[in-house]
């Protein structure tokens, strides 16, 4: 189970790059939360960007079947939470990113290489 979890963040990470995303992070929370299982978290410039980022996302999973529980923030575009249960995505935009800096709140989280 958590290999198709690990499977399904490589999938949206993915997802993100196709959109140009920065600075895509895959963290594995597993030790240290019982909320999800591995984090996602990258970033846009903008709101638009940001939008195409989590839709790309969205339509990347349904291909697999994986449809979100809830995604949170969709209209203003600033900070996009998409909850796939196991897997929760993050995508920024940038500002927002800088501010919240939630790598450094889960700095204790193992980092999943996202090769582009």
């Amino acid at each position: 189970m958590v290999d198709q979890i690990r499977e399904l963040a490589l999938k949206a990470a993915e997802a993100s790059e196709d959109k140009k995303a920065n600075d895509i992070q895959i963290l594995d929370v597993r030790e240290l939360t019982v909320i999800a299982d591995y984090f996602l978290i990258c970033s846009g410039n903008s709101e638009t960007q940001v939008k195409a980022i989590s839709r790309s996302i969205e339509e990347k999973l349904a291909e697999a079947g994986i449809q979100p529980k809830k995604i949170a923030g969709k209209a203003q575009a600033r900070w996009v939470l998409m909850d796939y249960a196991d897997l929760i995505v993050h995508v920024f935009h940038e500002d927002e990113r800088k501010y919240y800096e939630l790598e450094r709140l889960w700095a204790d989280a193992d980092r999943i290489s996202v090769s582009s």
